[in-house]
């Protein structure tokens, strides 16, 4: 167990936390949820030993280890993958390299049998003798075949690395388990084997993500820090964010009578409730909900982009033609003999193992690439908007302010009061609308890419990874707005419930050919034979 007593942090004039009072208990995930800048990572660096607080102090249960997800890719590159999983436990590592220092002596004494045998005590204590077979088995479930195990950390791609950290940290069932976007640059059966794993996982785990299908997979508990405070509420990221957003409503409707705001609360009562059995903690969760009353849910301070997509015409029934498209880069065959029509309507989430395949095919289809054999056509009605992978060039050295950027993207209105209107929906509103394109953050640098696709009036959307740097709010927005738009779409994402909200229709692109099903996400995901097959085309 976890406890944090009174805790306080202050950068300087910047207050992060005052007076947090939490326990986290084992058998339990807690997600840590806050908007950028809140202070997620600091905290998790305060629970870790890794800063100080002003005031207060966190208690571990004596005897229990903490591990933590490490980000520093390059720190352990000349070790073998192997020895960088078992570091994970840093006393079994040590034993293990104090008993090979002993054994290989040429002057072996009585006293080194005696410190020997102490060792070889506590190495079985720790379960040393599984310890090879256990790393492995966290490896292989990642992904990290056999061939690897015995490689140089720096001999790996960058994935991979993510992959054998995300292992050492799990590596001898920590009693604490702190985890900072674990699921990041990882693919969807990675992450569907850390979910896994993590469900049956009967300690302490305390996890920050902004992959929403994750969180909500995994948690028992969400910490949301906003105003200086962290609060903690039982159930997943959903029922936080679905009891905000009624708190925030019944915030605002102030001419409703109580009992109607009573009858809401009754209502969101019911609808989680018949959800709860999917939660470790089912019981606990049903009788909180029975005792909820409206004055104990509380509107969040965050704030939430408007996205929202507005076709200038409606597309006719012709679409998108695309007859055996090839494409080599570098000598690598990226594409090769790709044919498909896209249906008004449709959706199409596209998946691969090699991402710069759909990057390729999206350049393509906006005629930012040539490809080396094979045609496309679009119908004569439609009109594109793209939201490319690399946005680099957009804002590299550009001085204007954030007002003129998006003028130049306005076809029609030029009128200032009209393009702060669009900045304001992506919260760039007063002063922020004045700021220097080319110092934006990666998320604010998305949001203006919004902006722009906004005043497209595209009704065919080619977007490639579109939430990438943004934080969860603009996710939901994001997510919300696509859900909502009434034209075509061509896209790529890492995000497991913004495919599955959006999508209609699924395109893995594989070394041999093209997998097209007109089916939700996990309708393809959870086909296993249709995996199977998908994994030979890989393995072929």
């Amino acid at each position: 167990m976890i406890t944090v007593n009174g805790v306080s942090l202050r950068f300087g004039d910047k207050k992060l936390f005052e007076d947090v009072n939490l326990k986290f208990t084992p058998g339990n995930c807690y997600g840590v949820i806050g908007a950028n800048g809140a202070g997620k990572s600091t905290f998790m660096k305060i629970l870790a030993g890794e800063i100080e607080p002003n005031k207060g102090d966190i208690s571990i249960t004596p005897g229990e280890r903490l591990a933590m997800l490490r980000q520093d890719h390059f720190e352990f590159d000349e070790m073998t993958v192997l020895d960088t999983v078992i570091i994970g436990h840093k006393r079994l590592y040590d034993i293990i390299q104090e008993k090979n220092e002993l054994y290989a002596k040429a002057d072996f004494t009585e006293e080194d049998g005696i410190k020997a045998a102490e060792l070889e005590g506590e190495f079985a204590d720790l379960d040393g003798w599984d310890a090879e077979m256990n790393a492995e088995k966290l490896l292989m479930g990642l992904g990290i075949t056999k061939d690897l195990h015995d490689k140089k950390m720096a001999d790996l791609m960058g994935g991979e690395k993510v992959k054998v950290l995300l292992a050492q940290s799990l590596f001898g069932s920590p009693d604490i388990l702190l985890m900072d976007e674990p699921t990041n640059h990882l693919d969807f059966r990675a992450i569907d084997w850390l979910e896994k794993f993590l469900l049956s996982y009967e300690k302490t785990v305390i996890v920050i993500s902004h992959d929403r299908h994750f969180l909500n997979k995994i948690c028992t508990h969400m910490v949301d820090i906003d105003f200086s405070k962290a609060k903690m509420f039982p159930g997943n990221y959903d029922y936080w964010y679905e009891s905000s957003q009624l708190a925030l409503k019944l915030l605002n409707d102030k001419n409703k009578k109580s009992e109607e705001k009573i009858k809401e609360l009754q209502n969101f009562i019911a609808r989680f409730s018949s959800n709860a059995s999917k939660a470790k903690q089912a019981t606990a969760r049903k009788k909180m909900l029975d005792k909820l009353t409206v004055e104990d849910i509380q509107p969040s301070s965050r704030r939430y982009p408007f996205v929202g997509f507005t076709p200038e015409r409606e597309a006719g029934k012709d679409i998108l033609f695309i007859e055996g498209l090839s494409k080599t880069i570098d000598g690598v065959k990226i594409l090769d003999n790709i044919s498909f029509t896209v249906n008004k309507g449709d959706k199409i989430a596209f998946l691969g193992r090699n991402e710069l395949a759909r990057t390729t095919l999206f350049k393509i289809l906006m005629g930012e690439m040539e490809p080396d054999e094979g045609t496309f056509k679009w119908g004569v009605t439609t009109t594109q908007g793209y939201f490319p992978k690399d946005n680099t060039e957009y804002f590299e050295d550009n001085e204007d302010s954030l007002v003129d950027w998006l003028r130049q993207y306005s076809p029609n209105e030029k009128d200032e009061a009209f393009i702060r209107g669009f900045l304001g929906k992506m919260l760039f509103s007063g002063e922020e609308a004045l700021k220097s394109a080319k110092v934006l953050s990666g998320g604010e640098k998305v949001r203006c890419m919004f902006s722009k696709l906004m005043l497209s009036g595209a009704n065919v959307l080619i977007l490639d990874e579109p939430t990438n740097h943004l934080d969860l709010e603009s996710i939901t927005a994001v997510n919300n707005g696509l859900i909502a738009f009434n034209g075509t779409m061509l896209f790529a994402s890492h995000d497991h419930k913004f495919i599955n909200t959006i999508a209609n229709r699924i395109m893995e692109i594989t070394p041999k050919g093209i997998v097209d099903k007109m089916c939700t996400f996990d309708d393809f995901f959870d086909n296993d034979e249709l995996q199977k097959e998908i994994d030979a085309m890989y393995e072929a």
